[in-house]
């Protein structure tokens, strides 16, 4: 966390400033994460110009929050890391863009040069806290962790000021609640893999490799993109590369 030496949150705190702060306060916080009553604050939400114009919105957790989630994220992604598919890029250690980039490269110079595009729009803006949360629990047993999961979905965003509340969606910029929708959204990739499919995903993107246009629009693929579809509510469309 200090390696990426992140911007301060809510608070103010920053990077520096958390070991002094946490030596006073651990035994406290450690108290209210064992007990189940730890309250995440509010991210501080930030705008990042996109190069092709238009603004990305970030959320920014306190340091904090960010070292409870990273802690959390370390132990999730020990356990669930082997059940993602070798296709799958995003939000793994050890694992890139461009690595996905590589991988599709290799696709295309073995005559794959036909691409079924997945454009999940606002994949991440729109995650239903309900059915995350549901997906979650068939994987977390311990209720302590799964309030405090949902304690994070639920913290709300704080921006010119103003805190709203947080309905639906993981704020982008924060890994963790990533990490989440991402291991949560496998039966579309198992799908592509029992057809023996040949793609690529990182994240919100994937990415079908087939030899030729019928291939592209065909009924394996067009069950394979109703299926992905039907599981993240994204849009598919054949496209040349």
């Amino acid at each position: 966390m200090k390696a990426n030496k992140g911007s301060a949150g809510v608070d103010g705190m920053t990077v520096g400033g958390i070991t002094d702060y946490l030596k006073q306060h651990w035994p406290a916080i450690r108290e209210q994460l064992l007990s189940g009553t730890y309250e995440p604050k509010p991210v501080r939400r930030v705008e990042i110009p996109k190069p092709d114009g238009g603004v990305r919105k970030l959320g920014i957790p306190t340091v904090q929050d960010r070292l409870i989630q990273q802690a959390v994220m370390q132990v999730l992604q020990r356990q669930w890391d082997s059940t993602f598919s070798d296709h799958s890029y995003g939000f793994r250690p050890g694992r890139s863009a461009h690595q996905a980039v590589a991988q599709a490269q290799q696709y295309i110079a073995a005559g794959y040069g036909w691409v079924v595009d997945l454009d999940l729009e606002k994949s991440f803006d729109r995650v239903n806290h309900d059915k995350l949360m549901g997906q979650i629990a068939k994987r977390v047993e311990d209720k302590r962790l799964l309030k405090l999961i949902r304690a994070f979905l639920n913290a709300g965003v704080m921006e010119n000021g103003l805190v709203s509340p947080s309905v639906e969606g993981t704020p982008k910029g924060v890994h963790f609640l990533h990490c989440c929708p991402t291991s949560c959204s496998t039966n579309s990739t198992v799908s592509l893999e029992c057809r023996g499919h040949r793609y690529v995903r990182y994240a919100d993107d994937s990415n079908i490799y087939v030899r030729s246009a019928r291939g592209s629009t065909g009924d394996g693929k067009h069950h394979a993109i109703h299926h992905a579809k039907a599981q993240t509510q994204g849009e598919g469309s054949p496209d040349r590369r």
